[in-house]
């Protein structure tokens, strides 16, 4: 993996996801999943990188607490905090796809601040700082009116795309791609790779480091019930949902409006991702 500069992103903690992406690719292919409460899928390697990922923090920056997928789920007391989901996209671990990510963010003031977002089958690694751009393996990404690439595709989580149902006559404005990765999902949009993305039902820990990629490269987003901006301590976030739509520009935000209008109208039943 290309090195990341100093000032980007701390060597201590890019040594601890390095450490943690190599585990998850030597699993790759070799992991039986469980089922866990919610009905969605956890792997030992799961349990391993979040344990892993969450004393490495304790270690590295002490007095800063975790919210993570595996772990403790309610919002920190501390100052500044992270949120871990150290392995978005279990299902496609678990089946062979290869197409996961490490998913990390740390927040100030109710917001993310730093974000990480490492993709190990991909060898790439995406940081953010707010105010200051977002980078992929330690060179700047434009954003994605500059990228000029895009397909026409745009992203529906499993959960969301029963909306296409409520509008039957309205031909849906892109192409669909399901990638089973919350994390990514959103995140594709920032990278040029789709027009727009909707996520029906993602956790805190699925969109934290997603969030701030995709302020830091100008994309609009519209939350779809709650905002998870300024969470309050304490607060248990193991049910709470923040549906959201993301865009490149606000014009495509508008296009797909309908579509997340439905979705806020729709009371989807638990399913695995």
């Amino acid at each position: 993996m290309t090195s990341l500069s100093p000032h980007l992103l701390d060597p201590r903690l890019e040594a601890l996801i390095d450490r943690v992406a190599e585990r998850q690719r030597a699993d790759f292919g070799h992991s039986q999943p469980d089922l866990k409460a919610d009905g969605s899928f956890i792997t030992a390697c799961d349990r391993w990188s979040d344990a892993t990922l969450v004393e490495g923090l304790a270690q590295l920056y002490p007095g800063e607490g975790v919210l993570s997928e595996e772990g403790r789920q309610q919002v920190p007391a501390t100052p500044a905090y992270w949120v871990v989901d150290p392995l978005d996209g279990t299902t496609n671990f678990a089946a062979g796809i290869p197409y996961w990510a490490i998913s990390m963010a740390r927040f100030e003031a109710g917001v993310p601040v730093l974000a990480v977002l490492d993709v190990p089958p991909l060898r790439q690694r995406i940081v953010a700082l707010r105010g200051q751009g977002a980078w992929r393996n330690g060179k700047p990404i434009p954003p994605p009116a500059e990228q000029g690439h895009n397909a026409g595709c745009a992203s529906l989580c499993s959960r969301s795309i029963r909306v296409l149902q409520k509008l039957p006559h309205r031909p849906f404005p892109g192409k669909i791609r399901l990638l089973g990765v919350a994390s990514l999902n959103l995140v594709s949009v920032a990278m040029g790779q789709t027009m727009a993305a909707l996520e029906a039902t993602p956790k805190i820990w699925d969109l934290a480091a997603a969030w701030l990629v995709l302020e830091e490269l100008g994309c609009p987003l519209r939350w779809l019930g709650a905002s998870p901006q300024g969470l309050l301590a304490g607060t248990d976030q193991a049910q709470t949902d923040f549906p959201v739509l993301v865009a490149n520009r606000q014009e495509i935000l508008e296009r797909f409006m309908p579509w997340a209008e439905a979705l806020e109208t729709e009371v989807p039943p638990p399913q695995v991702v």
